[in-house]
């Protein structure tokens, strides 16, 4: 990995934030009543209680923060941007009924509807305080377009950092699995697109805005064949593995029938077990599912509004996390979550683990926003870089505006920011420069990604009713 630039370059900007409240989520989750954080360049310089340091040269930009939180930026660790054009529908579906019922739908997505798609659903999450975002694409139609490069474009306007899960299906209905036949791939040309996709963007180096992952769908929608060579892909080439587990009991029972064994023994079988892999949702695990995780690294990336609603359960949390589980927040799609926003994550992490077995015992605020922050750099294997403010890591920070009608009777800013409503974002910042201002994004038109959106949509919808 690549160190940044020194700061002490004379050609060095200075951006600083005084008078604020600061969470770091470090690893001994210091927090300052009042405090400083000074960027320099791309990477946060100093941070600490009170004024900032005397004759810093270079200063740029000062921001008074006054009734303000920092935090680092949100990280959403699972997501599926192309649902942007189909929320709302099947609103009443289970999970299987609901993929059968949109699937069809899906289908036929091409290159600018995903374009349309990704700006819709990443600007949604980054005026919402997202930093870093992933997302799982399995749908790749035939004749659909270079869907890879149209989403990394649509998203570099934006500015977040990226981690693209290139999914993949080779189970279609003809073989028992959900998708229609043309929207699956062979399993050969999924894995030559896979590669192709990580030859031609991954960057691992240290501040890096795409990465790319090898991520097979589900165990009900790909094959075991390229589950196994997909895997053995993903490590020959040194980038993370991604796929959806354990969501549901019907998922349970699927891999029993087919493959003698629950969704865990299966994945370990075939090489899907490890501290390079993370799963989406982890609803129906046992303790030597959990035991597992805990024993190989392995990753969970909870998403609790779309387990709500899709009526899939509640995760384990508490006990994924006293295990040593590494466990970050996902949006997921937003055809199963229409909000869309990361920070109602934290929110309903907190409160619907509380429904569970640890009772008001399970997660606090300070939890969740571990969660939302360092949980997700754990998952996506870039905690060296993002998820905590410390000085030499990445300036992924948000600065949350916490002293209007929603927030100001709540004392304590971390509690307000979680428990509270949606708090509005001043800035956010991804490698020291400004990707939202005042509530609204910095790089891109908000209400043309609205008329573009609603017209590929209009047009998705068209074209799938006309069949």
């Amino acid at each position: 990995m690549a160190a940044p630039a020194s700061p002490d370059s004379a050609a060095t900007q200075r951006l600083v934030i005084e008078n604020c409240a600061i969470a770091t989520v470090d690893a001994h989750d210091t927090e300052y009543a009042t405090g400083h954080v000074v960027v320099a360049d791309q990477v946060i310089e100093s941070l600490g209680a009170g004024k900032a340091p005397e004759g810093l040269a270079n200063v740029v930009r000062r921001i008074d923060g006054t009734g303000h939180l920092v935090t680092p930026g949100l990280i959403n660790t699972h997501h599926h941007f192309y649902q942007w054009l189909t929320r709302g529908l099947a609103t009443d579906h289970n999970l299987f009924n609901w993929l059968v019922a949109l699937y069809p739908t899906w289908a036929r997505i091409d290159a600018p509807m995903l374009a349309a798609a990704t700006q819709g659903s990443l600007g949604m999450m980054v005026r919402g305080g997202v930093t870093t975002a992933s997302d799982h694409h399995y749908v790749f139609p035939r004749g659909s377009g270079d869907l890879v490069g149209a989403e990394l474009a649509a998203a570099a306007e934006i500015g977040a950092r990226i981690t693209l899960a290139r999914g993949s299906m080779d189970r279609s209905e003809k073989d028992g699995g959900l998708p229609p036949d043309f929207a699956v791939e062979t399993t050969e040309g999924a894995l030559l697109a896979t590669e192709e996709a990580i030859d031609t963007h991954h960057d691992a180096s240290f501040g890096s805005m795409v990465q790319i992952a090898a991520a097979p769908c589900s165990p009900f929608s790909v094959s075991t064949e390229l589950m196994r060579q997909g895997a053995e892909l993903a490590r020959r080439k040194g980038v993370r593995m991604h796929t959806h587990g354990s969501e549901t009991v019907e998922e349970e029972k699927f891999c029993h029938e087919l493959f003698g064994m629950g969704p865990t023994d299966y994945f370990e079988s075939t090489g899907w077990l490890g501290d390079d892999v993370w799963m989406a949702h982890c609803v129906h695990m046992n303790d030597s599912d959990i035991a597992a995780f805990a024993r190989t690294g392995t990753g969970v990336a909870h998403c609790p509004s779309s387990n709500a609603r899709l009526a899939a359960g509640i995760a384990r949390v508490p006990d994924l996390l006293a295990a040593g589980v590494p466990v970050g927040l996902g949006v997921d799609g937003t055809a199963s979550n229409e909000s869309g926003e990361l920070h109602t994550e934290l929110r309903n992490a907190l409160l619907i683990n509380r429904l569970g077995a640890h009772k008001e015992a399970a997660l606090n605020a300070r939890k969740a926003l571990r969660l939302g922050t360092y949980g997700g750099a754990q998952v996506l294997g870039r905690t060296a870089e993002i998820g905590s403010l410390e000085a030499g890591k990445l300036a992924d920070l948000v600065l949350w505006k916490l002293d209007g009608l929603g927030h100001s009777s709540i004392a304590d800013p971390v509690t307000a920011l979680v428990f509270g409503a949606a708090a509005p974002v001043t800035l956010s910042l991804v490698g020291g420069r400004p990707v939202v201002e005042d509530n609204h994004l910095s790089n891109v038109d908000e209400d043309a990604i609205a008329r573009t959106a609603r017209a590929e949509a209009q047009r998705l919808a068209r074209i799938a009713a006309e069949g």
